[in-house]
Parts: C-alpha cells; structure tokens; sequence
C-alpha cells in the first residue's frame, strides 16, 4: 500500500492525472478509502474526481468521518448530491450520524426527497437497534409470481438494492410471508410459483431490537442478511452481514476498552487527541485509584500484627496479584460467555458451584507448591507458611467467585458486564486479600 501511496504522490507531483485515473479505477473501494487517509487533506477532493463514479460512492461509504467531512467541505453542491445519492441508504445515515449539524443541514438539503425521508426514517431509531443499521434497499416478491417473472423483478431494480442473493417474500401490506434465494430461483423451473419453494419459517428481528442481538444471529444461522419488521410484522428493511460484521468490531472494541477500565470512542486511536484519550482514561483511573484506599485502610489497621510479625509484609504483593489473577481469570471467561449468549441470570447458582471447585484446586496447588517454596527458599517458620498457604486458598476461591458473579448481576441490572472486569474486580479482591490474610494471621500466629 505504501508503494501505491508513493506512486499516487508522484503521479500528483507532475500533475499525471491520466495515468492516476487508470492507476486508482481498478482497486478495491476499501483499499481506496485506506489510501485517503495517508493523502494530504488539499489533494483529496482532487483524488476523488478522478474516480469512477461508481467506485467513488463505495469508496466514500468506508472512510473514515474526518476523510468525509473533507470531502463534503470541499464537494460542490452537485457533487454532494451525486455522492450522497450513490450511497446505499444506511451508509448515508451512518455517515449523516458522524457530521457537524451544519454539514448534515447541507447534505439534506442537496438529497432527493426520498433518499432523505428514507434517511430521518433510519435516524429516528434508537441508536443501538436494528432499525439504526438496517437498509431498506431490499429485494422483495409476491407469493403468485412464477420464478421467470421473479428473476425479471431482480434485474430491474437488483442494481440498486444491497444484495440480490435472498428475496423476500411480502403481501399487498408489506407483512412478511417468506423467503427465497437465488439458489432457490435458480434450481427450481421457470414457471414454479413463488409459494411453491419460499422458506415460511422466518427468523427475523424488530425494529428495536438490540443491534448487539441481531448480530449474534448472523454467527449462530451464517446469515447473509436478516429481514427487519415493525410492530405489525410489516418489513421494513434488512440488516446485511457486514453490517453485523462492523457491530460486532465496534462492541468487542468497547469490551476491551470497558475491561481495562477506559470510556469506550468510536474513533481510531491514531485519530484519537491526546485530551481526549486523557478524558477518557482520567475517570476511571480516579475512582479506582480512591477504591485503592481501602487496601491502605486496611493495612494501617492492622499495623500491630505487622510489627509483631514483619515477615508478613514482603507475602502481600504476591498474595494480592494472585488475587487478582484469579478474579481476573473468572470474570473474562463469564464476560466472554455473556456476550455470546452461553450464560444467563438463571446460571448464576451453576456458575458459583463451578468456580469453587475450580477455585479450590487452583488454590491448593498454589499453596502447596508454595508452602514448599516458603520453606525451602525463603525458610519461614511453618506457623507463617501456613498463614501465607492458608491465605492463598481462601483468597483464591473468594477472587473466583466474585469474579464470576459480578458480571452476571451487572448483566441482570441492565449494566455492561465489561465494566466489572479486570482493573474494578482486582480492586475488590486486594481489598478481600489483605482481610482474609490478616484475620488468619492473627488467628494462626495470636497476634494483633
């Protein structure tokens, strides 16, 4: 690609737009929007004219929104409608979602009127429901159409419809009554009814139903589109498998940021400010850093049992990432099952019973190959490898458990279950490890 880019640059250099245009009308849309990010902003509006009209509206509905704010800046108002007019409906609407309210004003008011009642219709949808990502540029047939008239219906507006590979099958009220393929179509004679081989088990989704959700139906039937309907079952439009595929990035990319504690942003780190990534890093880093107090809390309570016992304190370091470790372990592999549909609320007491025994085997073999450890090398007394072994199970089987639980009631409450990951459970279970480790302590060793 950096070759491609250096070959553009100089093409532009000595102003061989020719050879740029042959050199740029045969790549990939994707590939062209990649390009544009390297480009200096004063030469993109200039690259862009010089592609096919065609390759230019794909091109466009993969950039990124400060390439296209570029762009729409520097458009005529005829070249606005064209481009805007090319996109398919949802691409529009995702990219009017990402503009300054002065540039969105100015692209409606160069659409055609019904792309643009089309475009508010998808924008008046909760932000994460189908209804956000759907198109309703589909391809739909009637239940007495033969297969030759069907065939006549997708190649006159096939064209502009996002996919052509699965027809669906509607009455005179737009309600869904089936759906058929192409593969269908094309292995079934010329004069069959439509009726005779649409598929009437229908899987389909809402309007409002969680973006996240339809996503997950993709994965489970390999889905190439699934067909969106209103409260009257009416179809309204379908969301395509790179729709999904883009749902599916976005909220794994939100997890991991949840997880390691940072607002989540739906740009690319590379376009991402300084202050902003330090706004979004600031919050959570002060509300765990304040929860660490409690672990100082703690200590400072127990500051007798320490003095009377120093070799205490040079175990918790180890004791407290274990810990964590431990809870950390859980809370992914529940987080990871919760995104994915495999665990519910009503799991919650098989979970728990699970963790334990997992638990109760990790701990003991920490401890054990541990208490060889303390006395071998670092030849404690047996009453404080006792306490520091002790501790290690308990501390384990407590750090699992509410790594395990913590998402499954974020979940049930209505919150992310990614937010009771890694940094938040590890605080929990320092504050949980230092109180097992002095209680035993004092129990074991009658100190304090």
């Amino acid at each position: 690609m950096l070759d491609i880019l250096d070959k553009i640059l100089e093409l532009l250099e000595n102003k061989d737009f020719p050879q740029l245009g042959n050199l740029l009308k045969d790549m990939n849309p994707a590939d062209v929007a990649e390009l544009f990010e390297d480009l200096p902003r004063e030469k993109m509006a200039l690259v862009f004219r010089l592609l096919p009209k065609e390759l230019a509206a794909d091109a466009f509905a993969y950039m990124n929104p400060d390439e296209q704010t570029v762009l729409v800046e520097a458009f005529s108002d005829k070249e606005l409608h064209d481009v805007v007019n090319e996109l398919y409906v949802d691409d529009a609407a995702d990219m009017i979602e990402e503009m300054p309210a002065n540039l969105v004003k100015r692209i409606l008011r160069h659409t055609d009127a019904e792309t643009r009642v089309l475009i508010n219709q998808i924008l008046n949808y909760p932000k994460d429901s189908a209804g956000s990502i759907m198109t309703m540029e589909y391809v739909d047939l009637k239940r007495g159409m033969t297969v030759e008239e069907a065939f006549d219906r997708i190649r006159a507006i096939g064209v502009e419809k996002e996919t052509v590979y699965t027809c669906y099958v509607t009455d005179s009220r737009r309600k869904l009554k089936g759906i058929v393929t192409v593969k269908d179509l094309l292995l079934a004679p010329k004069n069959e009814l439509i009726r005779n081989i649409m598929e009437t088990n229908i899987i389909y989704v809402s309007t409002h139903t969680d973006k996240e959700e339809v996503a997950s139906l993709f994965g489970k039937y390999d889905f190439l589109a699934v067909p969106v309907v209103d409260n009257e079952e009416r179809l309204v439009g379908i969301v395509t498998v790179d729709d999904a595929i883009d749902v599916i990035q976005d909220e794994a990319t939100e997890d991991i940021e949840m997880m390691a504690a940072i607002t989540p942003t739906d740009k690319p780190y590379m376009k991402t400010g300084v202050f902003a990534t330090w706004k979004k890093r600031i919050p959570w880093l002060l509300l765990l850093m304040i929860s660490a107090t409690f672990t100082g809390s703690i200590i400072t309570s127990f500051e007798d049992a320490l003095s009377a016992s120093i070799v205490l304190t040079g175990f918790i370091p180890m004791l407290m990432d274990t810990g964590g470790n431990a809870g950390s372990q859980a809370s992914v592999s529940i987080i990871r099952g919760l995104s994915l549909g495999e665990i519910e609320y009503k799991d919650v007491g098989r979970i728990l019973w699970k963790e334990a025994r997992v638990a109760f085997l990790c701990g003991v073999s920490l401890a054990a190959a541990n208490f060889v450890k303390l006395l071998l090398i670092d030849r404690v007394t047996i009453p404080v490898a006792i306490v520091v072994c002790s501790t290690l199970v308990v501390t384990v089987l407590a750090a699992k458990l509410v790594g395990c639980s913590l998402p499954v009631l974020a979940k049930r409450i209505g919150f992310d279950p990614a937010v009771m990951a890694s940094p938040f459970i590890t605080t929990i279970v320092d504050a949980l490890s230092l109180l097992i480790y002095f209680r035993i302590a004092c129990a074991v060793l009658h100190i304090g």
